[in-house]
């Protein structure tokens, strides 16, 4: 009987963050601006993918993997919009920061539509935030893969933005890699305190962090 109830529970807890798809374009409370580590993105995903973003020489580091609209508990994606689908030159334009079009692409179909802009405006704003971060240099400046805690990332950010706090900010693991840097944002770009299902920062003590290409 324990069993089943620590079951119910944790379903409940699912459902309640879950995301919704096709809801009503617009309609959110916040934005998660996520920050990807390109070596990460590489080693797990991109060089089987053979994205452009992993090419030798391509420098990233802190790439942006999207600007998510977000509710207090939950997220909607794939809504509903009348929004026309931006075009390859407006991908393209993108790409600089987010890898590649094949990636602004994806995040305006999932996201990007719930935001109840143009894919232009809506790409605009994601650049606008992602401008306004001061990302940490030091990690950009290996040479070799280091394991660190995960805390020591965040604290990262938190020094180079020093009008922040612990709250507004969440660094994620995969596979024991830091994977993503990730800040709540208000509808006009200010940072927040982020909802509870958005904050389980990564407590790996040892996360693998790669060198930038």
């Amino acid at each position: 009987m324990r069993a089943l109830v620590s079951w119910m529970i944790f379903a409940l807890f699912l459902a309640g963050s879950a995301h919704a798809d096709g809801e009503q374009a617009g309609e959110f409370d916040y934005y998660v601006l996520s920050l990807s580590w390109s070596p990460t993105y590489c080693a797990l995903d991109g060089d089987a993918r053979q994205s452009p973003q992993c090419d030798d020489g391509a420098d990233f580091g802190w790439a942006l993997h999207g600007l998510w609209p977000q509710y207090e508990n939950g997220w909607p994606s794939y809504c509903r919009t009348n929004q026309r689908a931006p075009s390859r030159s407006d991908t393209a334009a993108m790409a600089d920061i987010m890898g590649s079009s094949g990636s602004a692409w994806h995040q305006w179909k999932k996201h990007g539509v719930c935001s109840g802009l143009s894919s232009q405006d809506y790409y605009r704003l994601a650049r606008v935030a992602y401008e306004a971060v001061n990302r940490p240099t030091a990690f950009r400046r290996l040479t070799n893969p280091v394991r660190l805690p995960a805390s020591v990332v965040q604290d990262a950010f938190l020094a180079d933005n020093p009008t922040w706090q612990p709250d507004m900010l969440t660094i994620t693991c995969r596979s024991d890699r830091i994977q993503e840097a990730r800040l709540c944002l208000t509808r006009d770009l200010e940072p927040r305190i982020c909802g509870r299902d958005v904050l389980y920062d990564c407590r790996n003590e040892r996360a693998l962090l790669d060198p930038v290409r």
